[in-house]
């Protein structure tokens, strides 16, 4: 077990803390005699969280440990923490529960389509809008848990939130289009080989059915 796969297993410990310090109304945290909101928790341990997110990678990349544990839990680690936080918001009515929905259900239908295309031997990597609705997912969230205190935030809050969306729908299409493009491609090259396959098999037919004529023929002798 190295220090990556350390920190994004930390990260999944992260979730159940985050949900406590949002949904629990009587959890509290008292330092050097002063009181920490709630939602304030909530921040520290979701930015803790999402640094723990950059800094595995990071590590990952940087010290050549890349694993099949770490690529595996990584993004399952992702996808409970950003699940988790909306679930929350959306028990404390901060965020309308269609636009959970729909950033937790395109999560799912990603890991999915991953799923198949790993099945059908070829893999989709994470584009640009990818990575870009992940910083959007952790600056919306955070502007959310701000907000909870700092009613004012609110507005700016949601229109971020609404970026998320946007951003994880193209995202969802751009994914479907490489994923679509590169089955296809696969469909015509198995189809090719199929053909090929039959068109010997017919040729080799052909020869083996000369071959019997011939050898039916009567010899004449001269």
């Amino acid at each position: 077990m190295n220090l990556p796969n350390l920190l994004t297993i930390l990260r999944i410990f992260f979730v159940p803390l985050l949900v406590v310090a949002l949904v629990q109304g009587d959890f509290g945290l008292r330092l050097a005699g002063f009181a920490i909101p709630n939602e304030m928790l909530a921040l520290a341990i979701f930015l803790a969280a999402a640094a723990t997110d950059l800094l595995d990678g990071y590590l990952a990349r940087r010290w050549k440990q890349v694993t099949t544990v770490g690529t595996l839990l990584d993004p399952i680690a992702d996808k409970m923490l950003i699940s988790a936080a909306l679930i929350s918001l959306v028990q404390v009515r901060m965020v309308p529960g269609w636009i959970a929905i729909l950033i937790i259900g395109r999560e799912f239908a990603v890991t999915g389509l991953r799923g198949i295309a790993a099945a059908e031997g070829f893999t989709i990597k994470a584009s640009d809008l990818g990575k870009t609705k992940m910083v959007t997912q952790v600056i919306a969230i955070s502007l959310m848990l701000v907000a909870i205190g700092n009613p004012e935030w609110y507005g700016g809050a949601m229109l971020w939130m609404y970026g998320v969306a946007v951003f994880g729908i193209a995202s969802a299409i751009q994914y479907f289009v490489k994923f679509w493009n590169a089955l296809d491609e696969k469909t015509k090259l198995r189809r090719r080989r199929e053909l090929l396959i039959l068109e010997k098999k017919r040729k080799k037919a052909e020869r083996a059915a000369r071959m019997a004529q011939r050898a039916e023929q009567p010899v004449v002798n001269s």
